[in-house]
């Protein structure tokens, strides 16, 4: 068979099976990318995620994770919203989740596609092949724009012309000689919504990201508690950020999703914060079954929705708050006192044998912060 023919055939077979966008890129990357991911290691942006920096050279260039490696078939799968993602963002009682994780995770969803792409192209053409969903160190949005799915904006996230900033990305490298499909240019222009929106500054720079002051980081990736000068900015964002993605013009190109895995079940659109600071560990498990959520547990969960507690201004939600102040969780016992301080500083001060009884430095120092006269600081 052709070499074009079998591109047109394997391409045709991956939007049969779902995808929404499927080009090839070629088996190495400009050796740009390497410079600016050097430089983000180099500065600590990375902040927990320590995987990034293990084996960079296996994420910097494709061969590195894979030296047979000759093409790249990049996927897409379109999960744009159905409305506009920060008209939650005024309801201050109820929680924003991001999008994506509003339904199913879609690395599984993804994963099972892939997988049977693969065993046809396997089928098909006797080759070898690895197949990617967010599963190994690929540098996803660089390959994506080689392969002229979209580009890297300002806000260092794809961006295309026909699905805007929605769109999941996967992988298969294969051992075939496929035609690579032309890149993408940026389309960004003068414009710098993406920068200008972001809640917490977290761009030094268009093009740039210290994840350190990204809300999607620090409510997913961080593991201890949320810095103090970020909680505030955080609003009801419990679980990710999608201010720099909605706000992109090239979104009113895009279409919202039909994939039923990516439709927002109607609990997590939004859900009242203090049916969610309720959650034990069993009810946290139960929820979030088969939802991006899950990962991160019900411990870090609580600590984001008590931020978001103590920043709705709603006195009702002190007792939500007080009852946590006893949580096994010290995550979930600081993020308490700080929000009832916020909610009821003067209630707070009346709990001070909760303070005497705190067994965590952590927590005790939240306490001294939040008591309106604070006590000597912990050593």
């Amino acid at each position: 068979m052709a070499a074009a023919d079998l591109k047109t055939l394997i391409v045709d077979k991956a939007l049969a099976l779902g995808f929404d966008v499927a080009r090839v890129a070629p088996g190495e990357l400009a050796d740009r990318y390497r410079l600016a991911f050097d430089a983000f290691l180099a500065d600590g942006r990375q902040g927990d995620m320590d995987w990034l920096a293990r084996t960079p050279e296996r994420r910097i260039h494709p061969k590195g994770l894979w030296p047979d490696v000759k093409s790249i078939l990049m996927l897409a799968a379109n999960y744009g919203p159905t409305g506009d993602p920060m008209a939650r963002l005024d309801r201050r009682d109820r929680a924003t989740i991001s999008v994506y994780a509003q339904n199913r995770d879609y690395h599984d969803i993804l994963k099972k596609r892939l997988k049977e792409l693969g065993r046809f192209i396997a089928r098909t053409t006797g080759t070898e092949l690895k197949v990617f969903v967010d599963t190994a160190p690929v540098m996803e949005k660089p390959l994506a724009q080689a392969a002229g799915i979209g580009w890297q904006g300002k806000h260092t996230n794809l961006v295309s012309r026909d699905h805007g900033s929605w769109l999941f990305l996967a992988e298969i490298f294969t051992t075939l000689d496929l035609e690579p499909d032309e890149p993408e240019s940026d389309h960004c222009g003068q414009c710098r919504r993406c920068l200008d929106i972001c809640p917490t500054a977290a761009f030094p720079s268009p093009y740039t990201l210290d994840a350190r002051r990204c809300l999607s980081y620090l409510t997913i990736e961080h593991k201890g508690q949320i810095p103090t000068e970020f909680r505030r900015p955080m609003g009801n964002r419990i679980y990710g950020c999608d201010d720099c993605l909605a706000v992109c013009p090239w979104n009113k190109f895009a279409q919202a999703s039909v994939e039923p895995a990516f439709l927002p079940r109607a609990e997590l659109t939004a859900p009242r914060l203090a049916d969610l600071a309720s959650l034990d560990d069993a009810g946290f498990r139960q929820v979030f079954a088969g939802s991006p959520i899950k990962r991160i547990g019900r411990d870090r969960f609580v600590r984001n929705v008590l931020i978001a507690i103590g920043n709705s201004g709603d006195g009702t939600l002190a007792d939500t708050a007080e009852r946590l102040l006893h949580d096994a969780s010290p995550l979930v016992r600081g993020m308490a006192v700080w929000a009832l301080g916020r909610l009821a500083p003067q209630h707070l001060a009346m709990l001070v044998a909760a303070r005497a009884a705190e067994p965590d430095a952590d927590v005790r120092r939240e306490w001294d912060a939040a008591l309106p006269t604070a006590p000597a600081p912990v050593p």
